[in-house]
């Protein structure tokens, strides 16, 4: 039985992930950050095959701890950053968790015999850090694919900087370790809505689809969506977390990093979409997903779909 080891996988995409991982015969351990706090990780005891699930306490930033986390892994996935908007200190809340652990992370992979695939969960970020907006450059009906330019902006929310600077520092360990016997494979979701596996009401994602739904502002970012009213790409929970499971379990795929996005509308009408309602416009495709669609074999749901799931 082969094993995979989640950082994250008790949360909002990572509990998704776990289920997908656990329902195609894995055995399945997942970090959580304080053992104590069973009400963060107890929904995934109900999942099917739960037998093969371990929880396992796990500070990335902890290279000791990441070491006993991964030593016996054959893949291991990377979910485990922290997603948040409201933000006291940037540098201790996201930089130093997103960056200090992708670095520590690579740092012990690197002497882990067993692995044979890493799969980081990047974001959409990685190549835009103005998201929702678009790039520089680009108007907001612009298509973006793996092909653009990355870009970043210093006056970005602090989150969007620390994934894309957190990308740039896998892709150097790459360039500077070009004879890995293991691959490295990235992918970057938009927004990801959908249905939480869990009753947690702490998920940055699930709290940001109840925010729109209500049309609620607890900060200058989420306003900003209204006002501007952004067409946002979203894509949907379990299109991730097949997304992850395709490129942990395909081989060939070293060094890329698959833009994860179904359709963009704008939040106006994604608000109408979570309260039951018929949208005013058409959907768009702006961030383009014909590459994890043929090479991870991905069909996108829509987004209304997604929506309705989760009001429902």
């Amino acid at each position: 039985m082969k094993k995979v080891g989640i950082i994250g996988g008790a949360g909002f995409i990572g509990s998704h992930i776990t289920k997908r991982f656990l329902e195609n015969g894995f055995e399945v351990k997942v970090s959580t950050t304080d053992i104590s706090k069973q009400e963060k990780y107890e929904h995934l005891m109900g999942l099917d095959f739960s037998d093969h699930l371990y929880i396992s306490e796990l500070n990335v930033e902890d290279k000791t701890q990441l070491k006993e986390f991964v030593k016996d892994c054959d893949i291991v996935i990377h979910g485990g950053t922290p997603f948040q908007l409201d933000v006291q200190d940037a540098q201790k809340e996201l930089f130093d968790p997103t960056i200090k652990g992708t670095e520590n992370f690579l740092e012990v992979i690197n002497e882990t015999p067993t692995i044979d695939k890493v799969v980081l969960i990047a974001s959409v970020a990685a190549w835009n850090t103005n998201f929702p907006m678009p790039a520089g450059g680009k108007s907001s009906t612009d298509t973006f694919n793996e092909n653009d330019t990355p870009f970043m902006s210093t006056e970005s929310h602090p989150y969007a900087q620390a994934k894309f600077i957190a990308n740039q520092t896998v892709n150097d360990f790459i360039k500077k370790h070009p004879n890995l016997d293991y691959e490295i494979t990235s992918v970057s979701p938009v927004g990801v809505f959908g249905k939480s596996l869990s009753k947690r009401e702490d998920s940055t994602s699930t709290g940001l689809q109840y925010l729109i739904k209500n049309n609620l502002a607890p900060n200058p970012f989420v306003q900003m969506l209204y006002d501007e009213d952004v067409e946002m790409a979203i894509v949907d929970v379990k299109d991730v977390a097949e997304g992850v499971y395709k490129a942990a379990t395909i081989s060939g795929l070293h060094g890329k990093n698959y833009l994860l996005s179904s359709e963009s509308y704008p939040v106006s009408d994604i608000s109408l979409m979570l309260n039951g309602k018929p949208p005013k416009h058409q959907p768009k495709i702006i961030y383009q997903n014909q590459l994890a669609e043929r090479q991870l074999g991905l069909p996108f749901q829509s987004v209304k779909s997604t929506l309705n799931e989760y009001s429902n």
